[in-house]
């Protein structure tokens, strides 16, 4: 972890912002290579950063070791000791022009070609079953996490964050998007690499659909929205270490996915079917890995 980001890194754009604060372009001084600066404030004690950073950046960087072709480079880290309880860690990525938001905003009517969407969901499902053999959880997976180089290349970026960012959330009001969480993290139950799966899923059907597939306001909208979808979960089904009872949604039976996505073929449906499905309080059938090998080859 390097140190004095601003002497090597020259900002030259602001290029985003969310949750987990602002995004810049900047130029490497040494290089002249584009690059993404990403920073967060991070609380510390007299020992400096909290270990569970340390060792989340340790885990990012070990990853750049087998340089994945769908997975944004982790160029660099460096930290800059704000006061004495913060300090401010930048996280130097590789420099991408659009995300998948921008690229699907650009499709010209009626959207992507199924050949396209193929090849993007290959891509993107080889990047996820990276980070899950490595045991990375991404969490966060919506389009605006997802790259696309100007060659149609998928690169998973913000992956393994959300843990860095934990202590910055806590103390900054954010708005967070609902619409590709799955539903036991809506519910605040425990959780594994199916959340991922789901949120490729709700991907998957915007590819075609051109708009979200679940645009929920709340956390209840959110589940209602779905189960409106998939059906409510059995009292058997539901997860015990939740406070959200399942008194508050309306028996629902599972509707055809080709009603909400109909533009899809019967294979992408099967494939959607897999992720909407492959969520753990429904007690589902497929092993995450596996699933994903046989689907990226």
């Amino acid at each position: 972890m390097t140190q004095e980001s601003g002497i090597q890194y020259e900002p030259v754009a602001e290029i985003g912002g969310g949750a987990y604060g602002t995004v810049y372009k900047a130029r490497d001084k040494q290089s002249g290579q584009f690059v993404a600066l990403k920073s967060v404030r991070v609380q510390t004690d007299q020992e400096g950063l909290p270990l569970s950073t340390v060792r989340e950046v340790a885990l990012l960087r070990r990853l750049e070791q087998f340089d994945h072709p769908n997975i944004v480079k982790l160029m660099d880290v460096c930290a800059t000791l704000r006061t004495d309880q913060e300090t401010k860690v930048t996280l130097v990525f590789e420099h991408v022009d659009q995300d998948l938001k921008t690229y699907l905003e650009k499709a010209p009517p009626p959207g992507l070609p199924v050949s396209r969407i193929k090849d993007l969901m290959r891509q993107l499902l080889c990047g996820l079953s990276f980070l899950h053999s490595h045991r990375v959880l991404h969490r966060d997976l919506k389009p605006e996490n997802i790259l696309v180089t100007s060659r149609g290349q998928v690169k998973l970026a913000d992956f393994g964050l959300a843990r860095i960012y934990s202590c910055h959330m806590a103390l900054t009001p954010v708005v967070v998007t609902l619409w590709y969480r799955s539903p036991e993290v809506l519910l605040q139950s425990t959780y594994a690499t199916p959340v991922d799966i789901w949120s490729t899923g709700c991907i998957f059907a915007e590819m075609f659909r051109c708009k979200p597939l679940f645009c929920g306001e709340s956390e209840v909208d959110q589940l209602t929205k779905i189960f409106s979808v998939i059906g409510l979960p059995s009292e058997d089904e539901w997860p015990t270490d939740v406070t959200l009872s399942r008194q508050n949604f309306c028996p629902q039976s599972p509707q055809p996915i080709t009603d909400s996505v109909p533009e899809i073929s019967e294979e992408g449906a099967d494939l959607l079917l897999v992720c909407l499905f492959h969520i753990h309080f429904l007690k589902a059938k497929w092993e995450t890995l596996g699933t994903l090998g046989k689907l990226c080859h």
